[in-house]
């Protein structure tokens, strides 16, 4: 009995030691593969974010007497009307224009309306295609560091998803279409932002719009920008209805930032602000406002500079609406110039 459980332990220790060998050979010639999956605040994937939103973006091109165009657009539902919203410098000029979808089926296209001061231009497709539309929400939320997604045709590669995080808010940028008026309200982003991503989708980590991206500034290295959600809510009736937006608030005026040395060079005690340079004869401010002034608030807002005194002429105000200004004037704040905005000039498109 002893003999035959002695050659059983025995056996045994042979086959844990072959084993030992074998899980050592194995170990040593294995391939390990690391696999990272970045999954979003609502659980969902980034690869099931793009599988559920690919197919709503287009590539647009189009002809101008120049040569050709190309850039980004997405699908939208609105009121049971379906449409492409893309910017409106993608479409600037274009004497014919095509919209292809993600399963390569291609159609001539229309612009419906456009409005340049914000970028943004909705065309119809001249054909019969399924759409996928996308959901857009409020941009009034964001907040800087929170991640964001992009969607877009960078240089033609179509379907190409970046990301980033909202580096800042309220921003403004100047594009040549507009009447060198600034584009209030941008999105700042960290999300590469390049030509043919003009017009595409960018996302919160919901999979949800919050603005349509835009590379109109050039040289803009590890910044992208994008028109805010809220300027396409604010303009689509408009668009659709008469083909372009009227509700622009203006001033009449033109101006630059304050800061330190300007301060100094003056002599003035204000380091921020937006100074006065021109005012336009007959204008808003004509009588109300001299070269010089500093405007420091607007309805008991701050204004510290020409992105805040934009943003929120945008934001918060319309044509024919009363404005109350606080000024910086011969070493004297006044807070009681009450200015009635005009609807600011058609643009020369």
């Amino acid at each position: 009995m002893f003999y035959v459980n002695y050659r059983e332990v025995k056996d045994l220790s042979a086959q844990v030691a072959d084993l030992k060998t074998d899980v050592s050979v194995l170990r040593g010639n294995q391939n390990i593969t690391y696999q990272s999956i970045t999954v979003l605040q609502n659980g969902t994937s980034l690869v099931d974010l793009y599988a559920n939103l690919k197919d709503s973006v287009v590539l647009i091109q189009g002809e101008t007497t120049d040569g050709t165009v190309q850039g980004s657009g997405f699908a939208y539902n609105y009121g049971g009307r379906n449409v492409i919203l893309t910017n409106y410098h993608v479409v600037k000029g274009t004497t014919s224009l095509s919209v292809t979808f993600s399963d390569g089926q291609g159609y001539s296209a229309t612009v419906l309306g456009s409005d340049p001061y914000v970028d943004l231009a909705v065309v119809t497709v001249d054909g019969n295609h399924t759409f996928k539309p996308v959901t857009i929400v409020s941009s009034s939320t964001v907040q800087v560091g929170e991640p964001v997604i992009a969607i877009g045709n960078p240089y033609g590669l179509v379907g190409s998803l970046t990301t980033g995080v909202v580096s800042a808010t309220g921003r403004s940028i100047i594009e040549e279409s507009a009447n060198r008026y600034s584009i209030a309200n941008i999105i700042q982003t960290s999300t590469p932002i390049n030509p043919g991503n003009s017009g595409g989708l960018l996302l919160n980590s919901m999979g949800n719009v919050i603005g349509i991206t835009t590379a109109i500034v050039s040289d803009s290295q590890g910044l992208g920008f994008a028109i805010p959600s809220n300027a396409i809510l604010k303009e689509l009736p408009s668009l659709i209805s008469i083909g372009h937006y009227d509700g622009h608030s203006y001033l009449g005026v033109t101006g630059t930032d304050m800061n330190y040395n300007a301060a100094k060079a003056s002599g003035t005690s204000y380091t921020y602000g937006w100074q006065i340079a021109t005012v336009v004869r007959g204008g808003p401010c004509d009588g109300k406002l001299t070269v010089g002034d500093i405007i420091i608030g607007m309805n008991n807002q701050t204004i510290r500079n020409s992105d805040d005194l934009a943003s929120y002429l945008e934001e918060y105000t319309l044509p024919g609406d009363n404005l109350r200004l606080t000024v910086f004037r011969n070493n004297e704040v006044i807070s009681d110039i009450v200015v009635t905005l005009g609807t600011r000039p058609a643009p020369s498109v």
